[in-house]
């Protein structure tokens, strides 16, 4: 069994749960505004809560990872992170032009 650092751990499980994250956000927005059968008649305003809880800790988690990939000068870390917040800014300019 290999053995890594703290820090390649921490990025790793940081990255881990950005994605977990961004597949609950995404599983939740789908399943309340694009696949229901009717559209809903006013916005529920706990899904709505628990979206901007959830992208909260997704932004926090994928920044931090970010930061501890740049200072230890990770490569591959500093990509996965990159591009996941290249996809949470994208989706965020999405949400904004899908609903306003």
């Amino acid at each position: 069994m290999t053995y890594r650092s703290g820090k390649i751990q921490f990025l790793f499980w940081a990255f881990f749960f950005a994605v977990l994250l961004y597949l609950w956000i995404a599983a939740v927005g789908l399943q309340t505004f694009v696949l229901p059968d009717e559209p809903p008649m006013e916005i529920p305003t706990q899904v709505v809560t628990l979206m901007f809880i959830l992208f909260g800790l997704l932004i926090v988690t994928v920044l931090a990872g970010n930061v501890v990939a740049m200072m230890i000068g990770n490569r591959h870390y500093i990509r996965l992170f990159g591009g996941m917040t290249i996809l949470v800014f994208g989706t965020l300019v999405w949400m904004k032009g899908m609903y306003g």
